[in-house]
């Protein structure tokens, strides 16, 4: 079919109902995944023969052929590369056989999938390679008389253009749909923007922009609509799946209904849909409605110059970031335990797991991992966070000291822990390297903590770097800053707070204290001063584990205090000292749990046992 014939019929008419899944009725009626579905173009035409002609009862009018993998990559996997030509070919020519026997009028789109292989710069195979794979196989549609050339659930602009490219090189008449497939964020694979996609795929030549597989059809409204507002002049192809797949029993099923697909037709013709189909999961049930809801509302509604429906249809909500759990808790009013976690000296991550689930098991509802404490080099809390998240399925915090990073490595990293998904930031200046293992190290920086929060809660969670460039999407980062409850001047650490709210932080964890005498102060002069504190705050818990240990605490470090009877406490205890530590814990929480939104445990020598038997301890007296 001529392009500008093609053209002209998707502006002059109601939207095109292009046909369903391929892949999900071959493997219903029997076909595994291990077999190969283009090649039973060759050794079982009937049955995608019957496919086709299910989806023409059904009202397609465009159906595409079987021949999404028939490309010289992925037919090598199963040692079929020499029979590119002949299973296209093979696939049109059936294709048309089923048309013509419908005495209907459908067009036939050349299917054209993913190589399947990775591109230069992200993979081994050059463009041109590419480009020549997918020339090979378009030639073949072409020469069997497909009427348009359908390349589609593609994940990469790069790989995207070679084909596009490809058929160009061919013919300049044929009509292409160039598709793109998104994850659940609402990007590409490699985090392309669904107006970015839009862009490049009219510049790269595409004659309909289109999107398909992806989530269910709710999310392709949404990339819909945000397609058309980047190119309100475009042509667009529409063809969700069946919802996100779930696996039930060892097979895959797609939740949504026939029924459901018959409403979102209206609305993808509303938002500016030329063409709409199905991928994934979608039978001809799927097609057979949403071709009933078009023919029904299709002489009611008129269409405009640039086929939108002039009738009103809910737009689809704009998806905002999900808060994390611990954001969630906070705002529910939650007492909340969070508990530190030191990273291993060297490579094994054993010990850490293990201590994270015993943790998990307890009823912690969120690790901190600290970074390089006491300015001790240590495995990269990043790696920590991503690790425990992954493996033990609890949420982190980030500890994220502002010392010793420059303005681009604070920008880098943040990027790197909002890539590993953690989004709970804990912002503190850090220990100074002087009192490290490399006194000699870098002591440097260029943001102050309140500074670092200004930056990612107006920066980041908008979008935008410190210089204001975009970044490509917001974070969703939770912030939390660091209080001394003990500090020497206390109007300056009071100053210091204000800005750090100002500045958009979330909630606040303090140095240890030992009795509730400074958090009692604390609240009481801040609120006489500013008001009521406006984010939840969780104070810091440092069990004691012997008499020295407290010694070492009270007398070298910096926001420490600990009181006489408590010091005394620990002294009679003897070799019982870090049984005392426990209990005068769980005393201490007691007592400020009206004043707190929760503690920051700290477990001294990696004694997480010790931690577990103090959640144990607080857990049962809330239940009582």
């Amino acid at each position: 079919m001529q392009k500008d014939d093609f053209l002209q019929l998707l502006s002059s008419s109601a939207p095109l109902l292009a046909d369903g899944a391929m892949g999900t009725l071959l493997h219903e009626r029997g076909v595994t995944f291990e077999h190969c579905f283009d090649e039973l173009n060759l050794s079982n035409p009937a049955l995608v023969a019957q496919i086709h002609n299910d989806y023409i009862e059904a009202g397609a009018a465009i159906i595409l052929t079987n021949t999404f993998g028939a490309n010289r990559y992925k037919l090598a996997r199963h040692g079929l590369e020499a029979k590119v030509e002949e299973i296209n070919s093979a696939g049109v020519e059936l294709a048309k056989r089923v048309v013509s026997a419908s005495y209907k009028n459908v067009l036939i789109g050349g299917d054209i999938g993913p190589l399947g292989v990775r591109l230069a710069p992200f993979g081994r195979v050059q463009p041109e390679e590419a480009r020549s794979a997918y020339r090979q196989q378009a030639q073949s549609l072409l020469q069997a008389g497909a009427d348009l050339l359908v390349i589609e659930t593609q994940t990469d602009l790069y790989e995207i253009r070679e084909a596009i490219q490809a058929v160009r090189e061919i013919t300049t008449d044929i009509p292409i749909v160039a598709s793109m497939t998104f994850t659940r964020d609402d990007r590409t694979v490699l985090g392309d923007h669904p107006r970015k996609v839009a862009r490049d795929l009219q510049s790269f030549g595409a004659d309909v922009i289109g999107v398909n597989c992806s989530g269910g059809p709710n999310q392709l409204l949404r990339l819909l609509k945000e397609m058309h507002q980047e190119i309100p002049e475009g042509i667009f192809w529409v063809k969700p799946n069946a919802g996100w797949p779930e696996q039930v029993s060892g097979r895959i099923f797609y939740p949504a209904s026939p029924d459901y697909f018959g409403d979102y037709a209206l609305a993808f013709w509303q938002t500016g849909a030329s063409i709409i189909g199905g991928c994934c999961g979608t039978t001809p049930a799927h097609i057979a409605t949403m071709h009933t809801a078009l023919q029904k509302r299709g002489g009611e509604l008129s269409i405009n110059g640039k086929g939108l429906i002039e009738a009103e249809v809910a737009e689809p909500q704009e998806k905002a970031a999900e808060p994390t759990l611990l954001a969630r808790k906070l705002a529910a009013g939650k007492f909340v335990v969070a508990v530190e976690m030191d990273p291993p000296r060297g490579l094994s991550t054993h010990k850490l797991l293990a201590g994270a689930s015993l943790l998990a098991e307890s009823g912690a509802d969120v690790i901190d991992v600290a970074d390089s404490p006491m300015a001790r080099m240590r495995m990269s809390p990043w790696a920590v966070c991503s690790l425990i998240q992954d493996k033990i399925k609890t949420e982190t915090v980030l500890h994220f000291p502002t010392r010793g990073r420059n303005l681009l490595r604070v920008q880098g990293d943040l990027l790197a822990a909002h890539a590993l998904g953690v989004r709970n930031i804990f912002v503190v200046m850090g220990d100074p390297t002087a009192i490290g293992d490399y006194p000699e190290a870098m002591d440097n920086y260029d943001l102050a903590p309140s500074g670092l929060i200004k930056l990612i809660k107006s920066g980041f969670n908008l979008g935008l770097d410190h210089a204001g460039v975009d970044i490509g999407q917001p974070t969703s980062f939770f912030v939390g800053c660091a209080l001394n409850l003990l500090a020497s001047d206390e109007s300056r650490e009071l100053e210091i707070l204000q800005r750090k709210l100002h500045a958009g932080a979330d909630f606040i964890l303090t140095q240890p204290i030992y009795d509730p005498a400074p958090l009692e102060h604390f609240r009481e002069t801040y609120e006489k001063k500013y008001g009521k504190l406006p984010i939840p705050l969780l104070v810091g818990i440092l069990p004691l584990a012997s008499e020295r240990h407290a010694a070492f605490l009270n007398q070298e470090v910096p926001g420490i205090e600990i009181p006489k009877h408590i010091l005394q406490q620990i002294h009679s205890a003897g070799d019982q000292g870090a049984r005392c530590g426990i209990q005068l814990a769980i005393q201490l929480v007691e007592q400020i749990k009206p004043l707190v939104q929760g503690i920051y445990l700290m477990p001294a020598f990696n004694r997480y046992d010790y931690a577990a038997e103090i959640i144990d301890q607080i857990l049962a007296q809330a239940a009582t």
